[in-house]
């Protein structure tokens, strides 16, 4: 197993270029290239201490791109993405805007680092698309950011995403009640989409990929069990096949062969309306 202590830990939302970000690293697995030496150095502690690592991540980012499409196909024209990561290539607008090119989207992310780069990626050229610097924990800054007031109307539905974040939240901050306090605001018809790292997929080793987390400043990652994410979203409608694991989110007519072909991926996923 990843030695736990490799990294000194840091305030949550500090720029640290010393300390691993889960962005930057989620972005070093997919094959990006926005990282520093040190998210690939724990990207490639975490892909020799569980080999599907890499596997995983590109599940949960695929299963990203099939909920937008299919949100963007189902009329929600304005996204609400939240621990967003880096918007590099294939991210939530260019999937949106596929569907929809006036789709407009507000990402949020706690990592000063990965905020920065988005901004200096998305330019001036994207417009209706803003990057904010904001902890998911507290919605209602969240929600009064200048960024995101600036292209989301809350009076008309909105998507909200949050793909494989809340197992950043810990059960001190209660996930249930961030995901309310999102929900809360938004009107009838507006979407949750939502991945998580499960705890219950006998077929990966779970320690081996959240012991090394307690360096991000974001949070170390709190796998959950179907039932607690069950819980997560209750109350909504949920759209065909409900909670599952992520490759089995209405997968692709053809799907990729290899190790995680069979639907166990790390992630379970939803996608969930909000009834009137």
């Amino acid at each position: 197993m990843v030695d736990d202590f490799r990294w000194p830990l840091g305030p949550p939302g500090a720029a640290n270029f010393d300390l691993p970000s889960s962005a930057r690293v989620y972005d070093f697995l997919l094959g990006g290239t926005s990282h520093g030496a040190v998210d690939r150095v724990m990207g490639r502690d975490l892909a020799r201490a569980e080999p599907l690592v890499v596997s995983i991540v590109r599940e949960n980012r695929s299963f990203l791109r099939r909920a937008v499409t299919f949100l963007a196909h189902a009329g929600i024209d304005q996204f609400l993405d939240l621990g967003s990561g880096i918007p590099t290539m294939g991210n939530t607008h260019e999937i949106a805007r596929r569907v929809n090119p006036d789709a407009r989207v507000a990402y949020v992310d706690i990592d000063p680092v990965a905020v920065s780069h988005g901004e200096l990626l998305l330019g001036a050229a994207a417009r209706g698309v803003t990057v904010t610097h904001a902890d998911l924990r507290d919605p209602e800054k969240v929600l009064a950011a200048p960024a995101v007031t600036e292209v989301i109307d809350f009076a008309r539905p909105v998507g909200v995403l949050m793909f494989s974040v809340l197992q950043h939240v810990s059960a001190a901050d209660d996930p249930a009640a961030v995901v309310g306090g999102f929900l809360a605001h938004v009107v009838p018809g507006s979407a949750l989409a939502v991945s998580h790292l499960t705890a219950d997929d006998p077929r990966i080793d779970i320690d081996a990929i959240c012991g090394p987390t307690r360096a991000y400043p974001s949070g170390r990652a709190t796998p959950r069990s179907a039932d607690e994410l069950a819980a997560l979203v209750e109350g909504l409608d949920l759209v065909e096949p409900g909670l599952v694991f992520a490759a089995q989110w209405r997968p692709e007519a053809r799907r990729h062969r290899g190790p995680l072909a069979e639907p166990c991926c790390g992630h379970r996923a939803a996608v969930g309306f909000l009834p009137a």
